[in-house]
């Protein structure tokens, strides 16, 4: 009987293991936890409310920085409950809190009769800046309850005087503790701070 070549050897062995190599792949990959799905939401989609007031002439007003609280800011949820801070798990805003924040402060203020709102190297003149300190931004427990708190100050811009300050703040109760209803409180107390904001602004805020 003719040996066998050790080219044949080979060639069977290495059938062998192209054959196997599925099999141990897949016994692999079915040891990993799988990912749990995570929701994304928004708030700030609601229609702004109609100035409190409608001028002729708007003001023009430049927009300052907004300050956020680092535990708010991100896309996490918070939600806090006597001294404990926690995140709503499996739920994600799309895009940072502070980000949707300065997004939705644009829209309130593209409102009928609201001043304008002047973004830096926009060639249009302002004799104030509007800056926002966001002191919370969260839900609270129990309850939940969305408790929104901002601080709006108005900066003269020709001297850097004060003209005016004025803390917001906005208590609405979600519809049950449920991702969604919370994400529809937090919708709600968005829009009651910043129509607030704007019509201060509008009412504070010194004409050229």
């Amino acid at each position: 009987m003719r040996a066998r070549k050790p080219f044949d050897m080979v060639t069977r062995n290495a059938t062998l293991a192209a054959l196997a190599l599925p099999l141990l792949l897949g016994g692999c990959i079915s040891v990993f936890p799988k990912t749990a799905p995570v929701q994304m939401y928004r708030f700030g989609d609601l229609a702004p409310a109609p100035a409190a007031s409608a001028q002729a002439a708007p003001v023009a007003v430049l927009k300052g920085p907004i300050a956020f609280p680092p535990a708010a800011g991100g896309d996490r949820i918070l939600t806090v409950t006597g001294a404990e801070d926690a995140y709503i798990g499996g739920a994600r805003w799309v895009a940072p809190a502070a980000t949707l924040f300065d997004e939705a402060l644009l829209k309130a203020f593209d409102a009928p009769g609201a001043p304008r709102l002047v973004a830096r190297g926009e060639p249009l003149a302002a004799p104030s800046t509007l800056r926002l300190d966001v002191r919370a931004f969260e839900a609270r427990y129990p309850g939940p309850t969305i408790h929104i708190q901002v601080r709006a100050t108005l900066i003269r811009n020709a001297d850097r005087t004060l003209i005016g300050d004025k803390m917001f703040d906005a208590d609405v109760p979600a519809s049950g503790d449920r991702q969604t209803a919370i994400v529809a409180a937090f919708d709600q107390a968005v829009g009651q701070i910043l129509a607030g904001v704007r019509d201060w602004t509008g009412a504070t805020a010194p004409r050229p």
